[in-house]
């Protein structure tokens, strides 16, 4: 998830380099806003490297000779990209101007053009807190829907004593992860997931693979790490990179997935089979490249390791969910191989459909359970499918009355 932060002009703005750090240990993507007056109290090189992101100053580009039409639109381009916008520190300037709906900034446009959730953390001298224009302006915010984390009470840096320091990085990250909806709850739980295609050699030069991009076993990766797991990725080939925390182990075949999965499956309280493992590999692969002769070339196939039925064989009281990427009769045959596998989910979906096929970053889900319940998804983004996955976890977690501690018993 990508946040922007606003920066404004206060003393506490050299706190808003430690608010991204805090923010990126929940595996937020920050990207900064600075108001003019930020930038008299700390620099935008500080959070460029802090972020790796352009750090945006200027409602028209960094100068105003650079101004162009990308430049002019981009408070769009961030408004929709984001998950949330944060102000920290926000003066009781930029609180009146979001008030009033005032947009003569970056920040103050973004606010008025992102449909995201917003937080504002204000920060300034006790009498500006507690003068009625203020506290007027908060309450027009908290109307609109605007989180509020209020200052805290302590020593001001004017001097003063009082309400009007900013509130703690740690209450400002937990007002974004709850608005966000992320959760610590797999904290103690190993999660092992399968993502990508396999490959089986044909000959040194060319193989039998399918058109797995690895994003669906990727995203629930990413996922299950941002909920307090520890995350084992066994992977085929894809060129994506291994999400922040996740141990990431590349296989190539069928086999080498098989036996990375029968070794890790031993550690992991949930395991989920998202990869798109080949049913069938050649016999006899060549040694040399095979060369181009008259005539056809016959290929003799045989069945590659059935990893989920045994994993399922073995599972005890682990939670195994696996895929069915069907072209027809989804339900059908995701119904048939909740049956024969022994998984307790299968999430199945046709790749034909719009938005659910392969490379997409969306997915089109139907969960088939053992309880005879069909729950079907609509199109969301492959990581939102994942925290569906999650919670379908919990869920049968509560309803069986274990714990991460008990799933590896037989």
């Amino acid at each position: 998830m990508r946040i922007a932060l606003g920066v404004s002009g206060g003393v506490a703005a050299y706190k808003a380099a430690e608010l991204v750090r805090r923010l990126q240990q929940e595996r937020l993507d920050v990207e900064v806003v600075m108001t003019a007056g930020a930038q008299e109290f700390i620099t935008p090189l500080t959070f460029a490297a802090l972020t790796g992101h352009k750090v945006i100053t200027n409602l028209f580009g960094q100068e105003p000779a650079s101004a162009n039409l990308e430049s002019a639109i981009e408070h769009i381009a961030v408004a929709q990209r984001i998950n949330a916008l944060v102000v920290a520190p926000a003066t009781a300037n930029v609180l009146a101007k979001m008030a009033r709906g005032v947009a003569d900034d970056f920040l103050t446009t973004l606010y008025l053009a992102t449909s995201a959730p917003v937080i504002v953390a204000p920060a300034m001298n006790v009498n500006m807190w507690e003068h009625s224009a203020t506290q007027e302006n908060i309450e027009m915010l908290r109307a609109r829907g605007v989180h509020v984390v209020a200052p805290e009470e302590g020593y001001l840096a004017c001097g003063m004593t009082g309400a009007g320091r900013l509130a703690g990085l740690e209450a400002i990250a937990q007002t974004v992860c709850a608005v966000l909806g992320l959760r610590h709850d797999f904290e103690g739980e190993t999660v092992l997931v399968t993502a990508g295609p396999t490959r089986e050699d044909i000959d040194p030069v060319r193989f039998l693979t399918n058109r797995s991009s690895g994003k669906m076993g990727y995203a629930i990766a990413d996922a299950a790490a941002r909920r307090g797991a520890r995350v084992v990725l066994v992977s085929g080939p894809t060129q994506l990179d291994a999400p922040s925390g996740v141990q990431r182990i590349d296989v190539r075949s069928a086999e080498q997935m098989h036996r990375a999965v029968i070794k890790n499956a031993r550690e992991a309280s949930v395991i989920v089979m998202a990869a798109a493992v080949a049913d069938y590999r050649p016999v006899a692969p060549a040694t040399k490249k095979i060369k181009r002769q008259p005539g056809n070339l016959t290929l003799e196939l045989e069945s590659t390791p059935d990893i989920l039925a045994d994993v399922a064989r073995d599972k005890g009281n682990r939670i195994l969910v696996g895929f069915a990427a069907e072209t027809e009769n989804v339900a059908e045959h995701a119904r048939r191989k909740l049956q024969a596998k022994g998984a307790d989910l299968i999430v199945a979906n046709d790749v034909t459909a719009e938005g659910a096929g392969f490379d997409h970053d969306t997915n089109v889900v139907t969960f088939f359970s053992n309880d005879a319940h069909e729950t079907p998804l609509p199109r969301m983004r492959k990581l939102e499918v994942a925290g569906r996955i999650l919670d379908f976890v919990l869920e049968l977690r509560r309803a069986r009355k274990t714990t991460p501690a008990t799933h590896g018993a037989r």
